[in-house]
């Protein structure tokens, strides 16, 4: 499966501690992330992560292109709700696609720990029918 990850500055730390404590599972499947995050979290779980350029810079942009082209098969975007982000239209977008496209996506800590859990059992598999 191919795994988006995105995260607002704030939660960039909290995206690195997930994919540490998740990298057992991550590291089975394709991770793209946008340059920022997919930098640090390459740097403390030595994933192989495709990076798209930082997510303010047209990262989020080039993420969104792979969602409309069907290539992204779940997303875990750590956003901070709290701060608004100059960019937050393109931020919003990815969003907007995945309910589009039907792509499972986790915007908190929460959800994005039950759809890790989802993907190890294959709860996803659905996907490539």
């Amino acid at each position: 499966m191919n795994v988006g990850l995105i995260a607002h500055d704030a939660k960039k730390k909290l995206m690195q501690n997930f994919c540490i404590a998740y990298r057992g599972i991550l590291s089975k499947h394709e991770i793209y992330a946008t340059g920022t995050t997919g930098m640090l979290v390459e740097e403390v779980t030595n994933l192989k992560i495709h990076k798209f350029l930082p997510g303010e810079t047209g990262g989020s942009r080039q993420l969104a292109s792979q969602i409309e082209q069907g290539n992204i098969d779940m997303v875990i975007f750590l956003r901070d709700p709290l701060h608004a982000k100059d960019h937050e239209p393109e931020v919003n977008s990815i969003v907007k696609l995945c309910d589009t496209y039907n792509i499972p996506i986790a915007t908190n800590l929460a959800t994005a720990e039950l759809l890790v859990k989802a993907l190890e059992r294959g709860d996803l598999e659905w996907r490539n029918i």
